[in-house]
Parts: C-alpha cells; sequence; structure tokens
C-alpha cells in the first residue's frame, strides 16, 4: 500500500500538522488573505466608479450588511430553495447517469478478465475510478449551468422578489445538487458493490485423480493433497484431514473450504475476496551491504524515489521498529505475530521467469540484541506476503526463545528486519510495505468509507461550480470549474512547474531549471536544468518573471483542492481499511469549501443586478 503522505491523528492534523500549520490556521489565514485581497480590488473598482469616500462606504456597507445576511440564513428559506434545486435536476433527466452506468456494468465483463493474479483490485478499482468520473460529470453540468440558466431565461426574477438572501441561494443550490448527486452515488454504490460480489464468486471441482495420500514414518494416514480443476482461469493446491474436510489453499487472494459430503468433496464460496485489513505501520530504517546504519538504501535509479533498496546477499537489511507490542497482539493463542509484507522485485538477471526471489525474516531484540534464525520466505515482485511469525523462535545460538518475552525489549519495541537472500537481485521498500496485521474491519463498512470520500469529491465540484456560475455564464463557468478539477487532480505537478522541481519530494527550497519562463529557455536553447544560465540582463529579467508567477502559481495551489489526495480507491482495491481519521480529514476539508464558497458565492451574485 503506497502512502506518500502520512495519515495523522484528526486534531494533530487540525492544528498541528506535519510539517507546517495544522489545517484550521492554514485555512484562517487563506480566508484572511482572499478576504484582505478582495476588499483592495473590490474598493479599487468602487473608487473608480464612485470617487475614493463613496467607494470605501459602498465596500464598508456591502461588507458589513453581507456577513449580517449570511449570519441571519433561514434553513426554512434554504431548504426551500434546495428543494427547488432538486426539482430543476430532475427535469434535465439526471437518471440518464445511472442508464449510462447500468451500461458499463452490463459490458463490463467483456473486458474485466478474472485471469488477472489480483482480479479485486482490478474490479474495484475500474469500478470505483468509473463511479467517480461520472458523479464529478454530473455534479460539474448540473452546479455550472443552473444559475446562468435562470439568467438567461429570467427565472431567476421568481426567486429574488420572494424575501430570499444572495447566499440562501448559493447554499439551497449546493445542497440541493448534492442531494441529488447522493441519490446517484447510493445507487451506484449498491449495484457496484453487488456486481463485483457476483462477478468474483466462483466455485471448484475437485480433481479426484490428483489426490495423494500424506502418511506418516509408521504408515498411518495423516490426510490428503492434490488440485481444484481450473476454474475462473485459476486453481488451487488443497489440503485434506482424514475426514475428506480441508481448504483450497490461497491462490488469487482468496481461499476456499472444501467439505467432504459422502463420496464427493464439495468447494464452498470463495474466503477473504474482498477485504479491510487493518495494519499498524512501524519506522523503518536499513543498513548498508556492510551493515552500517542508514536512513534510506540505495537508489536502483528510479526516478519515483518512495522506495529504496537493498542489494541481495550482503549485510543490507530493511528494519521496522514496531512499538507497544504484547501478547495481545497474537492472531490465535500459541500461533505468534501476524504481520503482513510487500516486496518491490528489481532484478538485474531474470532467471527462471515466474521463479519468486528468497528473502529472509528475522526478529530482534533492539535492548539486549537477541536476534533469532533467518526464516525464509519466497517473495514475487509488488504481492501483499501475509504471514506469522511463530511464537516460540529459536536464536542464533540453536536455543529457542519465546517471540514475546524474549524479543520484544522492556518499553515494548520489537524490530523485524528483511534481508534479500539472492546475489545480483534487490528488494525495494518503503514504510507502509511492513505492517502488522490487526483483525479486519468490515468491508462493507470500508466501501462506504470509500464512497465518502467519492461524495466529498463531488460535494466540493458542486460547490465551485455554483459559486463560480454566480458570475460567469454556463460554459465559461464549466471551463473554470474543469480547469479547477484538473489542476486539483495534479496539483503536485502544478506546484513542480511552479517552483521547476517536484515539490511533493524536495519541497520549495529545492529548485531544478528554474521557474516556467527559465524552463522554456532552457528548452530554446537545449540547456539541462543543472548547467547556470549565462549571467546578463535577459538571465536576470528571466528570473524576475518567473519569481513573480511562481509566487502567483503557489498562491493558487493554497485554494485548490487536492482530489488525488481525496480517492481512497486504492485502500478498497488492496483490500486495506480507510482510516477514520482520513474520512474525518476529508469531511473538515470539505465543509470548508462549502462555507468558503457560500461566503464567496453570495459577494459574486451580489454584484448582479437582480440580486440587490
Amino acid at each position: 500500500m503506497v502512502l506518500e503522505r502520512e495519515i495523522l491523528p484528526y486534531f494533530d492534523w487540525l492544528f498541528r500538522g506535519e510539517d507546517l500549520l495544522g489545517a484550521l490556521p492554514q485555512y484562517l489565514i487563506i480566508a484572511a488573505a482572499l478576504g484582505f485581497l478582495a476588499l483592495v480590488v473590490g474598493y479599487l473598482i468602487s473608487a473608480v466608479r464612485h470617487g475614493l469616500l463613496r467607494g470605501g462606504d459602498i465596500v464598508y456597507r456591502t461588507v458589513s450588511s453581507g456577513f449580517r445576511e449570511l449570519l441571519e440564513t433561514s434553513s426554512r428559506r434554504t431548504w426551500a430553495l434546495a428543494r427547488l434545486a432538486m426539482k430543476e435536476a430532475w427535469r434535465r433527466r439526471v437518471i440518464v447517469a445511472l442508464v449510462v452506468f447500468v451500461i458499463l456494468l452490463s459490458f463490463a465483463n467483456w473486458f474485466l478478465t478474472s485471469d488477472n493474479q489480483d482480479p479485486v483490485k482490478l474490479y474495484v478499482s475500474f469500478l470505483l475510478t468509473a463511479v467517480t468520473y461520472l458523479v464529478l460529470g454530473i455534479a460539474l453540468l448540473l452546479s455550472t449551468f443552473s444559475l446562468p440558466g435562470d439568467f438567461k431565461t429570467k427565472t431567476i426574477y421568481t426567486v429574488v422578489t420572494k424575501p430570499v438572501r444572495a447566499g440562501e441561494i448559493i447554499l439551497g443550490r449546493i445542497i440541493g445538487f448534492t442531494l441529488v448527486g447522493t441519490i446517484l452515488l447510493l445507487v451506484m454504490a449498491v449495484c457496484s458493490y453487488v456486481f463485483v460480489s457476483r462477478s468474483l464468486n466462483h466455485t471448484h471441482q475437485v480433481e479426484t485423480n490428483s489426490l495423494s495420500y500424506e502418511r506418516d514414518p509408521a504408515g498411518e494416514l495423516l490426510g490428503y493433497r492434490g488440485q481444484t480443476g481450473l476454474d475462473a482461469y485459476h486453481r488451487h493446491d488443497i489440503e485434506l484431514e482424514t475426514d475428506k474436510n480441508g481448504f483450497a489453499l490461497s491462490n488469487h487472494g482468496h481461499y476456499h473450504e472444501i467439505d467432504a459430503q459422502g463420496d464427493k468433496q464439495i468447494v464452498r464460496k470463495p474466503h477473504d475476496l474482498l477485504r479491510a485489513r487493518v495494519p499498524r505501520y512501524g519506522k523503518l530504517s536499513f543498513t548498508d551491504r556492510q551493515g552500517d546504519a542508514k536512513e534510506r538504501g540505495i537508489s536502483v535509479g528510479s526516478e519515483w524515489t518512495y522506495r529504496s533498496f537493498i542489494d541481495g546477499n550482503t549485510q543490507a537489511t530493511a528494519i521496522w521498529v514496531f512499538d507497544n507490542i504484547d501478547a495481545s497482539l497474537e492472531a490465535e493463542e500459541g500461533r505468534g505475530l501476524p504481520i503482513g509484507l510487500t516486496v518491490r522485485v528489481f532484478r538485474t538477471h531474470k532467471g527462471i521467469i515466474g521463479k519468486p526471489i528468497t528473502g529472509a525474516i528475522q526478529v530482534r531484540n533492539p535492548e539486549t540484541n537477541l536476534k533469532s534464525d533467518l526464516i525464509p520466505f519466497a517473495a514475487l515482485d509488488a504481492k501483499i506476503e501475509e504471514t506469522t511469525i511463530d511464537r516460540v523462535l529459536v536464536d542464533t545460538e540453536d536455543q529457542q526463545r519465546d517471540l514475546f518475552k524474549d524479543f520484544v525489549s522492556t518499553n515494548g519495541q520489537l524490530e523485524i528486519r528483511v534481508l534479500c537472500m539472492e546475489r545480483g537481485q534487490y528488494f525495494g521498500f518503503a514504510q507502509p510495505d511492513c505492517y502488522l496485521r490487526l483483525p479486519d474491519s468490515s468491508p462493507l463498512w470500508n466501501y462506504v468509507k470509500v464512497y465518502t470520500s467519492i461524495w466529498v469529491q463531488m460535494v466540493i465540484v458542486t460547490s465551485i461550480g455554483v459559486t463560480s456560475s454566480a458570475l460567469l455564464s454556463g460554459p465559461v463557468s464549466m471551463l473554470f470549474t474543469v480547469s479547477f478539477i484538473l489542476l486539483g487532480f495534479s496539483r503536485d505537478f502544478f506546484l513542480g512547474i511552479a517552483v521547476g522541481s517536484d515539490f511533493a519530494r524536495y519541497g520549495v527550497d529545492k529548485v531544478f531549471g528554474g521557474g516556467p519562463v527559465e524552463a522554456l529557455v532552457r528548452i530554446v536553447t537545449r540547456k539541462n536544468v543543472i548547467a547556470p544560465l549565462d549571467p546578463g540582463f535577459g538571465t536576470s529579467v528571466v528570473q524576475s518573471i518567473d519569481l513573480v508567477l511562481q509566487k502567483l502559481m503557489l498562491s493558487v495551489a493554497q485554494v485548490l483542492p487536492d482530489f488525488s489526495a481525496f480517492s481512497t480507491v486504492n485502500f478498497a482495491a488492496l483490500g486495506f481499511d480507510v482510516p477514520a481519521g482520513r474520512v474525518s480529514q476529508d469531511l473538515t476539508v470539505c465543509l470548508g469549501y462549502v462555507l468558503g464558497s457560500v461566503v464567496v458565492g453570495y459577494f459574486l451574485l451580489r454584484t448582479r443586478e437582480v440580486a440587490k
């Protein structure tokens, strides 16, 4: 599971933040800056039209009366306007979106082949991504053409002649379109969940010819081993007890129970297809090939620096330190500590195609330096391997030790170390790639949380669309909102263009190639991003222009919603639980955008003669 940004506890995120201020102080600072800018621009326009003193008086009365009206917003009038917006949306036949979605489901199985090694990821990511874009498209069309259409047909006059305020018109539209989108989203959620469950549901036949006996040295029957038939593009190895009950072992991310009924073995429905793993992460560090401690591993030339690598058959090690370890984390009594591990394998030679790379796990007491013997495992690239570290382990001196009593320090810390055992091969890791497996959450509830993140994106788009349409025409408002969405989905890339670097990885102080104008000059003159430009007047002008553009783009980026950060599709697709703190943060950001949109929309609508 890729987590480039740590998910902070809710109140830490709200008040303190990770590196900068918390979300709430940042929101207040941005709101104050935008408010001050709006006052300055409004005063300048009023001063040009009415004179310095008269312009200041107009701005003062507009702002003071505006905030008073916003505070006096009536829920009854707002709800009436919301119902009106809902009726308008149904008249525009938004039900067509459901028809499109049903058609999409009807033909999806033609293109989603079940021979994929991770069919759950394929189905879930496809459907949730399709739902996201479809709902955002509906929100875009409804919100951006509503008010301009009313102005064009003069139907807005039937509204403003009633005792309603401009803020109530904006808020009513946002609530009305949000409710319509919510209804559509609920229907899509139910249909997509049923579709995924039914499409991936399957069973197998036991190949009786493949069954072989397992006996102990004394010749007593222990059980049977064999295989299932090839169904749904895959088969399972099976293990049966002497009564021929047992399991079809995990493959394609699931397993089956097998029940004996007379002379036949019945393979039941799959387990673990839809999961919501609850991980607990540790702190990652590395050692190099000589065994010296390092913060990061080595680079294998990948431009994405999220993971770093350890080389095989050396002392290079990836080390996770976990806190608060005790016997309550044991999977089952006497079983040991359940963990999950994702390995990115970088091969310098192919070897045997499809053959996994051998690695080893070792646990260590960070206080006493007691180490266990190496526990071998086989790693396939980017596949989640779940295993259990046994309660009873052998240390490096062949003495049996208890995992929780001997390898956990007195302050509850435990080290889990991972090594690559094959020369010329590399294992890549990031901090979330190793985790302790807590009891799974409900997959259905996890699905609800993912749809909540889609709902948040829909509400933000609706708010921006309604606000922009208070001043702009329908097509212009749609283009403005589309630009807002596109920049929001690529916010880090937008910042990278602004500062000439990858903002998410390096920050604004590390600049490669300068700003937009300097980058254009480098392209024309074929100069690389490291070599400095020739000193002179032209270079000074270019860098001065870039400085202004960078500040402007950085300012714009502060109000862009980071849509890529809102998406939790990968959590469900990879079978991980969406943290409750993440959902709370998204809902809080959504509320901030709605409140800001209502205030901005109110003053924009007040500039229209009909709303005064």
